[in-house]
């Protein structure tokens, strides 16, 4: 553990003595799964040594310690993007901070644009596999957390745990696609060019986030999902303009769904763990 992260460790630790097994991340406009946490524990990010702040609409900045039935859980309300300007170690401090706490479960969602066309705004994707666009890895430089050095990427996301989420949207007659997540740099949407580019590679949405938090999260040895909701179709699918505000307003109107799925993924995947 880095001087930094044992300084982040160590506040968190005098705000509360809750150890979850898993952690959730929430994208834009979903923050608000973790009020639906009982006993919780809010932990401002401004707060925490070393923590990087948001400073997009939409990520609030806090850590919310907090149950689900029985299941303790920790969900980040808002996350850290390399477009504003942070370095791969700081977007994925959060990462290293779950390692720390003894996380060994981690949901990742996002709001994503739409690559497939056989996609709509407002359906859920379940993340089988990524593609990392943003000229940068988190792992690069010195080995600061241990090995191992060259992690396995061919199972980022835990694809045993696949049939439990599909089933979970089936119990709950929600349509959950399947599909390849491609990161970019952002903050730019992309252009049609690149849009037609992606789609060539096998791309089915595309975000500016998550991506590097999934590499760290491989590295430190966690079992990961990940969820996208597919907030918009991409440039040149339509003649509509892109805007952060269409986004939000997408990813609030899946809102039910969305909580409905995780909801379902916590109480299938993630509450054996709080007894085993």
């Amino acid at each position: 553990m880095t001087n930094r992260v044992k300084a982040a460790v160590d506040y968190i630790r005098r705000q509360t003595a809750l150890k979850p097994r898993a952690g959730l991340i929430l994208g834009s406009g979903l923050g608000g799964f973790a009020d639906t946490l009982n006993n919780k524990i809010k932990i401002p990010t401004a707060q925490i040594p070393h923590y990087p702040q948001s400073t997009v609409e939409g990520h609030q900045g806090n850590l919310v310690f907090g149950y689900h039935g029985s299941t303790p859980l920790l969900a980040v309300q808002g996350r850290t993007h390399f477009y504003e300007g942070y370095s791969m170690g700081d977007i994925t401090f959060v990462i290293r901070i779950m390692q720390a706490l003894g996380i060994d479960h981690l949901l990742v969602t996002n709001a994503a644009g739409g690559l497939n066309r056989q996609f709509s705004p407002g359906d859920l994707m379940l993340i089988t596999d990524q593609v990392n666009f943003l000229f940068g890895n988190p792992l690069r430089g010195p080995l600061e957390y241990g090995p191992p050095r060259f992690p396995d990427m061919s199972a980022a996301f835990c694809k045993a745990y696949f049939p439990l989420v599909e089933q979970v949207a089936t119990q709950h007659n929600i349509t959950l696609r399947r599909g390849v997540l491609w990161a970019n740099s952002g903050p730019t949407f992309e252009t049609p060019a690149e849009v037609r580019m992606m789609e060539k590679f096998g791309a089915d949405a595309a975000s500016m986030s998550t991506v590097p938090e999934v590499i760290v999260a491989a590295q430190a040895g966690m079992k990961c999902l990940g969820i996208s909701c597919i907030t918009n179709m991409a440039a040149g699918f339509s003649s509509q303009k892109l805007s952060h505000e269409e986004v939000q307003e997408m990813a609030g109107q899946t809102r039910e769904q969305f909580t409905t799925l995780v909801t379902g993924i916590i109480e299938t995947i993630f509450a054996p763990l709080s007894i085993a």
